[in-house]
């Protein structure tokens, strides 16, 4: 086997599932609280419009880039929703988020080259960086500071080696949005050190209490890699769409953009009918997101509260997203370590989250990470659950 493979893990979402379904396969209620995948439906329209594109024929391979008529709707999104001033050829379309940034990483790294990504981070960012030969370097999120990047960290950790800084805004696995002075203050560095930035913006428009801005309408000059999709904002995760955009002009995006191209022709096309359908998505009535979001906002307080009045677990309140990353008190007394926590609580109750170490040792250690998607009386039996299993525990 190719020695590249023994630095993919399963990532970490994934891995509990098959634990859970062990356990499920013995009878034992699962309460699933580990994806980050909206239990609603799709709406009516985008449906509609799959159908329609099938019905019209339209299920042969598109340009590897994607169907022009949903690149121009996704340059105008970014231009209307985000204020990003792109043209359509600025914008290729991926399957999902996660191939976007396999192009990226396969594109810009050589051996020993470091990206650095927040920690805690998305566990894709740590494999396909290892993947591709480089070094993931992780800079910190504060905790005490609601999860907002340490600057100073983030400055320190720069060397010769690093190649490009994440941004993950709304951020996965803790919730933060990132405020305009940290996004300035990390323009500001990349400036200074010549270094692009990747902003991974897929939960955009998922924001509660305060308005998101994206990286891309900052930034001026400097180089902005950003990345989307439809999976979340508009309830189609199993569909696999996302894209990549180019904010600059300069040669080395020009040349970044070609090897990506490279990289999207050889795998010919991303799925055709369902390029028809997120074009709809985009231009079409999206009245569903404010009600996902007041409903989400109701389950984000309720989960906040609960989880701050049980003993031994503390959590700061998610911004954007909808996850939440508490700490869990007293690790290496009653746990082991935050991994032990969680697959302990599974077998004793049947409620799955996911452990922080997951999403990087350094930064994920000591904490787990939930969502707040299902329904609050499911919510409520989960925590009650979580409630006991602490305190028979204490």
């Amino acid at each position: 086997m190719a020695k590249r493979m023994d630095l993919l893990g399963s990532e970490t979402a994934f891995a509990v599932s098959a634990e859970a379904a062990t356990l499920a396969a013995t009878g034992k209620k699962i309460f699933p609280f580990h994806l980050g995948d909206i239990n609603l439906p799709t709406p009516a329209t985008i449906v509609s419009a799959v159908k329609e594109a099938i019905k019209a024929g339209k299920t042969g391979y598109c340009p590897s880039p994607g169907i022009p008529e949903l690149r121009d709707a996704i340059a105008l999104k970014e231009k209307k929703i985000n204020k990003v001033d792109i043209s359509s050829d600025d914008v290729l379309v991926t399957s999902g988020v996660s191939e976007a940034i396999m192009f990226l990483m396969a594109s810009i790294i050589n051996p020993g080259d470091e990206i650095l990504i927040p920690g805690p981070s998305y566990p894709p960012y740590i494999s396909y960086i290892k993947f591709f030969g480089g070094k993931p370097e992780t800079y910190k999120m504060v905790n005490a500071n609601q999860w907002q990047p340490d600057l100073d960290d983030i400055k320190y950790k720069i060397n010769k080696n690093t190649k490009a800084i994440v941004i993950i805004n709304p951020n996965n696995p803790t919730g933060t949005l990132y405020s305009n002075e940290v996004l300035r203050g990390i323009i500001d560095i990349a400036t200074e050190y010549d270094i692009p930035i990747i902003s991974d913006e897929i939960y955009d428009r998922i924001v509660y209490d305060e308005e998101f801005t994206s990286t891309a309408s900052l930034a001026g000059d400097i180089p902005i890699i950003g990345l989307n999709g439809f999976s979340k904002t508009y309830l189609m995760s199993g569909w696999r769409l996302g894209y990549i955009y180019f904010s600059s002009q300069d040669k080395m995006m020009k040349e970044l953009k070609e090897n990506i191209l490279k990289l999207a022709r050889v795998r010919l096309s991303p799925n055709t009918p369902s390029q028809f359908a997120a074009k709809v998505a985009l231009e079409g009535d999206d009245h569903h997101i404010n009600e996902m979001i007041k409903k989400l906002k109701i389950r984000r307080d309720y989960i906040v509260k609960r989880f701050n009045e049980i003993d031994g677990i503390e959590t700061n309140t998610p911004k954007g997203a909808f996850y939440i990353f508490p700490k869990i008190r007293d690790i290496g007394k009653r746990w082991r370590t935050d991994k032990d926590f969680v697959y302990k609580l599974l077998s004793e109750t049947g409620v799955l989250f996911v452990h922080g170490s997951g999403f990087g040792e350094e930064y994920g250690q000591g904490y787990f990470r939930s969502i707040f998607l299902p329904s609050e009386e499911i919510l409520q039996k989960a925590c009650d659950m979580l409630e006991k299993f602490m305190r028979i525990r204490s």
